[in-house]
């Protein structure tokens, strides 16, 4: 954690909730701010880079990686220092954007590459019929099925706009325009209408060019002033880094160009942007986990019509959940005619109407974590069900199946784990007496409850657990967490978490791929290296 940014003060007052969509009394008489006109009804950008820890961005005081379009619009709207996904996977942490719900509140929709449920409306279907213009570019929820309606595909984050390609930097960065692709959004939306655009790069996702960060971003293997201590700190490792830095660099420049082509064309002024990550980097004991690195996300907004006294840094917890109630209330619709799901979030507009710094609305003081099955390789297609809370620089986790391989089996190449040479390295490191504790962390079994001081342990090495003098704490902490899920409702509370188990694969390869694979059949996970496969089971 940054300590130039970190305030951890926690009170406990009233606050804005999103039950009751009520505008804050300071915020009823700004013009064009969530009014009912359309002709004021607030553009909505969204930007959602692919694998990105929120420490990773300039305006958090990363110095290797260089990121001038989030900076500008952290520096002209506000920076949060205390976003959060409430699950550190693709598809379940962008189910949770776009229905403002908890992954154990979306049924298939909580697993990774799962079928959509029909039930679960979006903010972006809801907004099309609410008069917005909605589209989107690349990645949108994936992976997964998004199923049908009248026998066309659900558009679940907006129509795709993707014809526009140029010649990737790097082998392992796409070749979609995504800036020349919003323009193409703006071109095709009918005057005077207000849109909606989600903005889904698909970097910095692996693979990666290896040595891309050092031969053509310019970078030094020294600009990295720390690498995490449950990675070895060797060439090899900060060449992943530096990759995974200019990919970052690519995400961010076509949004600072989608940010020119709004202020070109007059728009700017009176567009939502948004600009976050969905889970946090791909490399070992990030995403896929639940852990503040893995959960913890950038997350900067400007709305220069709209955001009272721009520049400033909040500290209120945001969860992903908060996302659609904000969209939602933006134009001026009542969440209970949209026909979505009830959401547990809260809209924003407290935090944008208010002119305070560092803690703005007390209740923000905690958010929940969870994950069921994320990828492939564990009999039976099983998950490994974690339920956590954020809470006065305190992380509780609770992992319900312990016995489980938490990044998958070793067998199958601990396949929730994206293959690159940070994982390589630290698969090295099992058979090394000084350095097994780094494939322990990583890759090895964790106990039942887990407990870590975020203040002086942002990278969860130190399991307070068992220590005694942590024991209310604890207790707290759990008890908070069981009654909230059980009052949303989730299975794992009332003895069903297994459902999540017997929801099927959308994509049919990955069904029962540890049986088939033990069975000798030629089964591959393309996002894996050789090198991850153990020869023999792991004891």
């Amino acid at each position: 954690m940054n300590k130039n940014i970190s305030r951890r003060e926690f009170l406990f007052l009233s606050g804005f909730g999103v039950a009751a969509f009520a505008m804050p009394d300071y915020a009823i008489d700004r013009k064009c701010a969530f009014a009912q006109e359309s002709a004021c009804k607030p553009n909505i950008l969204f930007c959602v880079a692919d694998d990105a820890t929120y420490n990773s961005f300039g305006a958090y005081g990363c110095r290797w990686v260089k990121t001038p379009g989030f900076d500008r619009v952290a520096r002209e709207g506000i920076l949060f220092t205390r976003a959060y996904t409430p699950n550190a996977k693709c598809a379940p942490s962008r189910a949770c954007i776009l229905t403002g719900r908890n992954p154990w509140q979306l049924e298939e929709a909580c697993n990774h590459v799962p079928f959509f449920p029909s039930k679960f409306k979006t903010y972006a279907e809801a907004l099309a019929e609410y008069g917005y213009f909605v589209g989107k570019t690349a990645k949108g929820w994936a992976p997964g099925e998004p199923g049908k309606i009248d026998g066309k595909p659900r558009l679940l984050a907006g129509q795709p706009f993707d014809k526009r390609t140029a010649p990737p930097p790097a082998s392992g960065i796409s070749k979609n325009d995504y800036a020349a692709n919003f323009k193409d959004f703006l071109d095709a939306r009918p005057k005077n209408k207000p849109w909606c655009f989600w903005y889904g790069g698909v970097e910095p996702h692996r693979a990666y060019e290896y040595g891309s960060g050092v031969a053509k971003g310019a970078k030094r293997l020294i600009d990295i002033d720390k690498v995490p201590s449950f990675w070895p700190d060797n060439d090899v490792v900060r060449n992943d880094m530096l990759d995974y830095a200019f990919e970052i660099e690519h995400f961010d420049s076509h949004l600072s160009r989608m940010i020119d082509l709004l202020e070109q064309r007059g728009e700017l002024d009176n567009t939502i942007v948004v600009v976050t990550a969905d889970n946090g980097m791909p490399f070992p004991r990030v995403k896929g986990q639940e852990y503040e690195l893995s959960n913890h996300l950038p997350l900067a907004i400007m709305w220069k019509k709209g955001i009272k006294k721009p520049g400033r840094v909040v500290d209120d917890f945001v969860s992903f959940i908060d996302f659609a109630p904000t969209f939602i209330e933006a134009a001026g619709v009542a969440w209970n005619t949209t026909g979505m799901a009830p959401s547990p979030g809260r809209s924003l507009a407290d935090i944008f109407f208010s002119e305070k710094t560092g803690r703005v609305n007390p209740v923000r003081d905690h958010v929940l974590l969870g994950q069921e099955r994320h990828d492939v390789g564990r009999p039976h297609d099983w998950g490994y069900p974690i339920r956590a809370i954020i809470k006065d620089d305190m992380l509780y986790l609770h992992n319900f199946e312990s016995s489980r391989w938490p990044a998958c089996n070793p067998e199958t190449g601990y396949l929730n784990c994206d293959g690159g040479p940070t994982k390589t390295e630290i698969l090295k490191t099992r058979t090394d007496s000084n350095k097994h504790y780094l494939w322990q962390l990583s890759f090895g079994l964790r106990s039942r409850e887990e407990l870590y001081n975020l203040g002086v342990d942002s990278e969860c090495i130190t399991n307070l657990a068992g220590d005694e003098k942590y024991r209310e704490i604890k207790n707290a902490l759990k008890g908070q967490l069981f009654r909230e899920l059980k009052e949303q409702k989730d299975p794992r509370m009332f003895g069903n978490g297994d459902v999540f188990d017997k929801y099927p694969y959308a994509d049919e390869r990955m069904r029962n791929f540890y049986e088939r694979f033990m069975k000798g059949e030629k089964m591959r996970a393309g996002w894996v290296n050789d090198s991850d496969f153990e020869k023999e089971p792991v004891r």
